[in-house]
């Protein structure tokens, strides 16, 4: 699912599209929220059909949530939209 340059996807406006791979798309996003440029990662719709990769998906979220450190990205909100 490809979001639309300076659309909305949830709280999130899309400002660009940083990349994609074989666990989605990101993106470059301001959280109108809390006035904070974020980046989004859009899985791709088979994901919602395959348990075992949204499994890995969500172990890797939590794994990556308990780590802090400045070259690591921090997690900030999951959900779907």
């Amino acid at each position: 699912m490809s979001l639309a340059i300076h659309g909305h996807f949830g709280p999130y406006q899309i400002l660009a599209s940083l990349g994609a791979g074989g666990m989605g798309e990101v993106y470059r996003a301001r959280d109108a929220r809390l006035e904070r440029d974020v980046a989004v990662k859009v899985l791709p719709a088979r994901f919602s059909q395959d348990a075992s990769a949204l499994a890995r998906f969500y172990r890797e979220v939590r794994a990556v949530a308990a780590l802090s450190h400045p070259n690591i990205l921090a997690i900030y909100d999951i959900g779907t939209d």
